[in-house]
């Protein structure tokens, strides 16, 4: 039976979903969870490996890993894995292409229809790296939704909204800060004001705020080790996995105990939540800075808010939901899968376009080449009808501006095919009302 398909590409996770008539689905991409990595390693016969595979071969050969590459999108300097260049694309298409293979093994054919998600702040440029990294995936067909607005779809299929309410999506990744606010309609979601985020600031920064902090109850114990030595590269990777783990276990526990096992030390390091909260604090108020700026561009006041959706897996921190409930005297909604809900989001945002492509005389999907049409037959009296001539060639911008896709009456996804011209050139789509994820955007909650 066919299936949508819906990635995530993370900063330190790729998560995917499908969706399967009405119901969606986690892809368990992992053997230990059900995302994997965003990293990837060049073996020395030249194969690439990504996921769990790359993180336990990089251990004892970092110079051929390459890890939290989005945060480079847009940097033209090339990544060298093993002394091979590569571009951030590049690597980001390498990891499309383990997802797509290995959903399709498992599902046993390849999804009939792909959405991939996106920062919300990302301009045209960057925007244009990622379509790339999808045809040198060779991918077609695929379509793009931003974090927020697929965390907002995946929202709407759990919880009842009455046209004209608005939520607020509050996104905090592995790397990037996203918030946005959308209100509901009687198709699905309307994107509303300007997105906005913090490209780096994430729990990858949290992970190394732990570290550091380790590292200073050690004093110089670690600088004295010779980190070009295999043994003592395992050992700090294991001490980096450790703080991980900490972090994670204080979003449940109010103290934990990091071991640290090192060929020249062995010991624990004891953090408490308040002391971790006190590391993070002031990151967290820039956050909340970005939400309010996001909710006055929407022009929306927060006590009119429905509620504010946490997303990604660094919403699970407890501090986040107190603070931002506290800002905005209002409710949050923290998801069941924080880490997942934005593939399942853009799982269900891809199986509207693929209902809508497969229903009789449905308009094509944007990009995609129309069917031929058969003029009716002369009704009498009337005269027949003329044939059709050719319509004359639009501009390249007005031409963009007409790739619309209705998944339903009055539901407007200003999307773009991979493979399809980009913006015109001197007026950047940033610059534009009702592009594809600006203010104006409509989209289906699940067509």
């Amino acid at each position: 039976m066919p299936y949508a398909l819906g990635v995530d590409l993370g900063t330190t996770f790729t998560a995917a979903a499908i969706r399967r008539g009405d119901r969606t689905e986690i892809v368990d991409l992992g053997t230990r969870n059900a995302s994997m990595p965003s990293v990837v390693y060049l073996r020395d016969d030249g194969q690439v490996l990504t996921g769990e595979a790359a993180i336990r071969r990089g251990v004892t050969d970092p110079g051929r890993l390459s890890r939290e590459f989005k945060r480079r999108m847009g940097d033209t300097t090339a990544i060298l894995l093993g002394g091979v260049p590569y571009s951030v694309d590049g690597l980001m298409a390498r990891m499309l292409t383990s997802v797509i293979g290995v959903v399709s093994e498992r599902h046993g054919e390849r999804p009939s229809a792909i959405a991939v998600a996106h920062p919300a702040n990302w301009g045209p440029y960057k925007k244009d790296l990622l379509e790339q990294a999808v045809r040198r995936a060779d991918l077609d067909g695929v379509r793009f939704i931003t974090e927020p607005e697929a965390a907002a779809v995946h929202y709407g299929t759990l919880e009842r909204l009455d046209p004209g309410d608005t939520v607020a999506v509050y996104d905090l990744g592995g790397g990037t800060f996203d918030a946005a606010v959308l209100r509901a309609t009687a198709e699905g979601f309307e994107l509303i004001g300007e997105p906005e985020g913090i490209e780096r600031l994430g729990g990858i920064d949290f992970d190394e705020a732990v570290f550091r902090h380790v590292l200073g109850s050690l004093g110089g114990v670690v600088a004295e080790l010779d980190h070009e030595d295999p043994v003592v590269q395992s050992a700090v990777s294991r001490l980096r996995d450790e703080c991980v783990a900490a972090k994670e276990a204080l979003s449940s526990d109010t103290e934990v105990t990091i071991p640290v096992i090192l060929p020249n030390a062995h010991t624990d390091v004891r953090l408490t939540r308040s002391e971790f909260e006190a590391m993070i604090r002031p990151a967290l108020a820039d956050t909340l800075v970005v939400l309010q700026r996001s909710l006055r561009s929407a022009g929306v006041d927060p006590a009119s808010l429905h509620s504010v959706l946490l997303v990604g897996g660094s919403s699970r921190i407890p501090l986040i939901s107190q603070l931002v409930s506290a800002e905005l005297g209002r409710p949050v909604a923290l998801d069941v899968h924080p880490k997942h809900s934005v593939a399942m989001g853009a799982a269900t945002f891809a199986s509207g376009l693929a209902s809508r492509a497969a229903r009789p005389g449905a308009a094509p999907a944007a990009g995609a080449a129309p069917a031929a049409a058969t003029p009716p037959p002369p009704a009498p009296p009337a005269p027949p009808s003329p044939a059709p001539t050719a319509a004359p060639e639009l501009p390249l911008e007005l031409r963009q501006r007409q790739r619309r896709h209705r998944c339903s009456p009055g539901c407007l996804i200003s999307t773009r095919a991979a493979g399809s011209p980009p913006t015109a050139a001197g007026r950047p789509a940033s610059s534009r009302r009702g592009r594809r994820g600006g203010p104006g955007h409509r989209f289906p909650a699940a067509c």
